[in-house]
């Protein structure tokens, strides 16, 4: 399971305690704060990086648009992204073929830390 759009709306601290959660997503809100200078765009990401991996489970930034935003997240040690920066949406058997290739990686329950981070370019 895991808790989409977290830091917004529904998305409670209080499903840690009530389901087994496996991951969660960095609402795109939040990544696109990365672009500015000041604010507390960075400390929140990093938080919620922190927390995921004290909890033993991954974390994905949505919404990663710019190499700026993708730099930062790899600055913070986010192990994964999604976003226009690294794809446009396909068809899936686009995404099946290039799963078949090993050509992205998917993050699975309990993902260990360190495997799958943002490549550098």
């Amino acid at each position: 399971m895991v808790i989409d759009d977290f830091g917004t709306a529904y998305a409670s601290m209080s499903h840690f305690v009530n389901f087994p959660i496996d991951g969660l997503k960095i609402d795109r809100q939040f990544v696109w704060e990365l672009e500015a200078t000041s604010g507390p765009g960075r400390a929140l990401v990093s938080s919620m990086v922190r927390l995921a991996a004290e909890l033993g489970i991954w974390a994905v930034a949505e919404g990663v648009e710019t190499e700026r935003q993708a730099q930062v997240l790899r600055e913070i040690g986010c192990p994964y992204a999604q976003g226009f920066l690294f794809s446009r949406p396909v068809p899936a058997d686009t995404v099946a073929n290039l799963l078949r290739a090993g050509a992205i990686d998917i993050p699975t329950a309990r993902t260990t830390a360190g495997r799958g981070r943002i490549a550098a370019r």
